[in-house]
């Protein structure tokens, strides 16, 4: 079968990247082999200002607009709410954080993203180890699992999509694909931390770092609002939250730990002591996040086979970023036009980069 793009990876990256280039005529062929990856762990979180500075997310004058369009689009495509819009509060526990965040509030290009400092008295719920909080606009989060299986079913239904077993440790990847029948014109790698074992690619230098999340359940009511502490809580339902993440830049396996739940609860109690009695675990999740030195994803051309290409290190702001770099990656590979320098994978050719690979 002759295609215009095969897509290697059904994750965020993969599945938004193929919806982008279908919409726009492109014959796609999506593989994966449908282990579980870090966009159906991830919360989804998105969060136009982090940080302990407080700094606008790269791009998300950009980002943000293009992140809402299209999960609406979806939304209405496939009837199901994949974006839930929510408040958010982050927890101020000192006063040069309150210094930080009204330096920020009187920044006219913060506007759109910042509301107002609020005092702890003002809230019902009974927050400890704060002594003031902002509230942050245009915050929500993305219901990624849904979303994944509605676009999978979306490419099955087009006949744009095969379940394939692979092992980027080899060396025959590419062969394997023309074994299956499948003759694309351009291969796009979007396999998350995989990228480490990817024979034309693992020269760059994606950073894999491990995350854990719960999901709780408590026999008291959680706020409404999302709530930045450090870590997250998102209220996904009557006493229920999500929780999360860690960050563990050592361990690479995605089993579950004791000690990232322990490290979690602590986190929680911090912020309300019920979370050590009153509450259960019932669900923990593991997985990789593919991350970059400055962070800042990797798109791009293969330096020695310009059939290659790759589309992926979006870490922990995938829900963000993918939908508008999608469309930046879709115009390169369609209309030949130019990457960004800051995501260019160019960016790294004469550092990392030591010579041709396996064709």
């Amino acid at each position: 079968m002759d295609i215009d793009f095969l897509i290697v990876g059904q994750g965020l990256a993969g599945s938004l990247l193929a919806f982008e280039l279908i919409q726009r005529d492109a014959r796609v062929i999506v593989v994966d082999d449908c282990r579980e990856n870090a966009s159906q762990v991830a919360a989804g979180l998105i969060n136009p200002v982090t940080g302990i500075r407080l700094t606008k997310s790269d791009r998300v004058d950009d980002c943000l607009p293009e992140a809402k369009a299209l999960y609406s689009r979806l939304s209405k495509i496939f009837d199901w709410t994949f974006f839930v819009e929510k408040t958010m509060f982050r927890l101020l526990r000192n006063e040069a954080e309150v210094a930080q965040c009204q330096k920020r509030l009187n920044s006219p290009e913060y506007d759109a993203y910042l509301s107002k400092i609020h005092p702890r008295e003002s809230f019902a719920y009974p927050f400890q180890d704060c002594r003031r909080l902002l509230e942050q606009k245009q915050t929500g989060y993305l219901n990624t699992r849904p979303l994944l299986d509605a676009l999978r079913g979306f490419f099955i239904g087009l006949d744009s999509y095969r379940k394939v077993t692979f092992d980027f440790r080899g060396t025959q990847v590419v062969e394997s694909f023309y074994r299956l029948g499948l003759k694309p014109k351009q291969i796009v790698f979007c396999e998350g931390y995989r990228l480490t074992y990817n024979p034309w690619f693992s020269w760059l230098p994606l950073q894999a770092v491990k995350g854990e999340i719960l999901t709780i359940e408590s026999d008291f009511a959680l706020p409404e609002q999302i709530i930045n502490f450090g870590n997250w809580l998102i209220p996904i339902g009557k006493n229920r939250c999500r929780t999360g993440a860690t960050f563990d830049r050592y361990c690479t396996d995605t089993a579950i730990t004791e000690q990232a739940k322990h490290q979690l609860i602590q986190s929680l109690a911090k912020i309300d002591s019920r979370f050590e009695s009153k509450t259960r675990v019932v669900d923990q999740q593991a997985n990789i996040r593919p991350c970059t030195p400055d962070r800042m994803p990797f798109l791009g051309r293969h330096p020695a086979n310009p059939k290659l290409w790759v589309f992926n290190g979006f870490g922990a702001k995938g829900s963000l970023q993918i939908p508008w770099y999608s469309r930046h990656l879709a115009d390169a590979l369609l209309n030949g036009s130019g990457l960004d320098k800051h995501c260019n994978i160019r960016r790294y050719y004469e550092t990392h980069f030591l010579g041709s690979r396996s064709t």
